[in-house]
């Protein structure tokens, strides 16, 4: 159980998530507990938006590091995405291996919350397109299973 601390129009909230399964999360908030079904939603680039720099001079950050470059993503197949942007902690499955619908692929870091990739359908992975430690966005397809 992770617990979050936050404030929404300077009310203070605190929630945890207690059990998710499938598409439903038992979360508590501020002590009262709440079903809550999640809609799986098409996927979409996050739109990202320039920020200005503040007038005071401030030491100048490292540059950030370039995106590993797309692989080439084999046609056909079921291909698994990213369902937000984070970091690849692990990658479970390898190319070849037959999966199960519902069988961890990967671990993926958002938001310093782990999230357990898993496969859409029965099938063999015919292609992993990421590697432990690179950065993805949104949308990005991490492994084709044909």
């Amino acid at each position: 159980m992770k617990e979050f601390k936050f404030t929404i129009d300077g009310q203070k909230y605190t929630a945890s998530v207690n059990e998710l399964e499938n598409n439903v999360a038992e979360v508590v908030v501020n002590g009262k507990t709440y079903s809550v079904t999640m809609e799986k939603e098409e996927v979409a680039k996050p739109v990202v938006k320039p920020v200005a720099k503040p007038a005071a001079s401030a030491p100048a950050a490292a540059p950030a590091a370039a995106p590993a470059p797309k692989a080439d993503v084999p046609a056909g197949g079921t291909k698994i995405v990213s369902p937000l942007p984070g970091s690849i902690i692990k990658v479970i499955a390898t190319e070849g291996q037959a999966v199960k619908k519902g069988e961890t692929l990967l671990t993926l870091e958002s938001m310093k919350m782990e999230n357990t990739i898993v496969a859409d359908c029965d099938g063999t992975v015919s292609k992993i397109l990421v590697t432990a430690g690179q950065s993805v966005m949104q949308g990005d397809v991490l492994i084709v299973i044909g």
